[in-house]
């Protein structure tokens, strides 16, 4: 059992029609049909809604993927038409709210790994494989991969695992040009950013994307991009194989609640307790502090 704490109550604003409520992003559609996208500050670990927010995460979450969503426009189309705050809805909307092209959306998360960590990790310590593809003897935790790789998964319900599938998978449920043409695009989108946070001090291990299909046909990047919910930043100066790295992204949250500290476990089927007020801190800090040092702007 898992999922939300407590569900939320989504707002309800004139004119806009509610369609889904996410670990982080409330979902409407407006009267042109567009889809407007509002990230909470809520966050999720270990398949669970937590009961505490992380002030300013979903602006800053927005913030970020809009700058990300530029810097790659060359390479890849997104969904963005616009940021603007519908009419009617509350002020707190504001820097959190991005209206997008309706798309046909695929069932994959589109996961590229550059380096050694998670739930790749585990699987190469028991197979030496990641979703199924070979990997060198030696590798460890942290450890630069040969190159990076397409390692997909199924997209879950909330309160669900998304499960890690073999290539020859998606190109079951996709078909095989159009799962080609997400390896690729992952690849290149993740490599392009790769490098520009290489830049700025970090290494970007593994991301996550998810691309839809316009009433064109083009394959589009949607949802968020290149943020710590959907991607690990690690800082380029402490990188040490061998261990966890010090990392800016939900892992801080993660430590928490699995520490005594928490006094929950994680076995059992009891939602996990509130945060204290020191990792909520911490936690809206590492959100700044990545967004001040990726893209280089003062936050606020």
């Amino acid at each position: 059992m898992s999922g939300f704490v407590e569900k939320p109550e989504p707002v309800q604003v004139p004119g806009l029609v509610h369609l889904h409520t996410g670990k982080v992003r409330e979902l409407y559609r407006n009267g042109a049909g567009e889809l407007v996208m509002v990230a909470s500050d809520r966050v999720s670990a270990y398949d669970w809604v937590l009961p505490t927010e992380i002030p300013d995460k979903g602006r800053v979450l927005t913030q970020l993927s809009l700058w990300w969503f530029e810097l790659l426009g060359d390479l890849m189309p997104n969904h963005v038409i616009s940021t603007e705050v519908p009419e009617g809805a509350p002020a707190d909307w504001a820097g959190r709210t991005m209206v997008c092209k309706p798309l046909r959306m695929l069932p994959v998360e589109c996961v590229a790994r550059g380096y050694l960590a998670g739930s790749g990790l585990a699987e190469y310590e028991r197979d030496r494989t990641v979703c199924g593809i070979a990997l060198p003897e030696g590798l460890v935790d942290g450890s630069a991969l040969p190159g990076p790789i397409f390692t997909p998964a199924t997209k879950a319900a909330v309160g669900e695992h998304d499960e890690n599938v073999p290539y020859e998978e998606v190109a079951h449920r996709v078909g095989v040009e159009t799962a080609a043409h997400l390896r690729q695009s992952t690849i290149a989108v993740y490599s392009r950013a790769r490098d520009i946070a290489h830049e700025r001090g970090f290494i970007l291990a593994d991301t996550k994307f998810e691309f839809g299909y316009d009433d064109q046909e083009t394959l589009v990047l949607a949802d968020e991009v290149l943020t710590p919910d959907s991607s690990r930043f690690w800082p380029l100066d402490q990188w040490e194989p061998g261990h966890a790295q010090p990392a800016f992204d939900k892992q801080f949250i993660r430590d928490w609640l699995t520490s005594d500290a928490s006094g929950w476990d994680r076995a059992s089927e009891q939602p996990p307790p509130p945060l204290p007020e020191e990792i909520v801190t911490q936690s809206r800090s590492r959100y700044i502090e990545a967004y001040e040092r990726l893209t280089g702007l003062p936050w606020g």
